[in-house]
């Protein structure tokens, strides 16, 4: 099937603790609640103007698994670089562990980069921007930064 309108809905997210996860990413993407539920099955469906962008659901136990197959990481671009370095503050007031010091490169010589951290149950996260990241070298010299964090 080949669609070229093809674009993707909404990202999913288990959780292990649904009310730390949803001010989590209300704060970082300043995202309103569309939709939650704290009876049995809960979860809270994030996003902007009605939209759902992420939906968590509170059925995990533990911290996130890197090393088996399945999610490498998620990546959420932004306009600029000024809006990474915002995002990049707003991190640092929740604590967040980096995988690299400050906004980074996407590889050496690329215009495009941002920052690379984790969400409270260690799920792999990139907050970009396509342009204006000249002249910054990247940390990882022979694959793209995004690959291995």
């Amino acid at each position: 099937m080949s669609n070229p309108a093809l674009k993707t809905g909404h990202v999913a997210l288990n959780v292990t603790d649904l009310n730390r996860s949803t001010e989590f990413y209300e704060k970082l993407f300043d995202f309103d609640v569309v939709a939650r539920s704290d009876a049995e099955r809960k979860f809270a469906l994030l996003g902007r103007d009605g939209r759902v962008i992420v939906a968590l659901w509170q059925q995990a136990d533990g911290r996130f698994p890197t090393g088996l197959p399945g999610l490498h990481h998620l990546s959420f671009e932004v306009p600029t670089v000024d809006a990474v370095r915002r995002a990049e503050q707003t991190l640092k007031t929740l604590g967040v562990e980096f995988a690299y010091d400050g906004v980074v490169a996407h590889a050496e010589g690329a215009g495009s980069g941002g920052v690379f951290f984790t969400d409270p149950d260690g799920v792999r996260l990139e907050i970009y921007a396509p342009s204006g990241v000249d002249g910054d070298s990247a940390p990882v010299k022979d694959a793209p930064t995004c690959g291995f964090f």
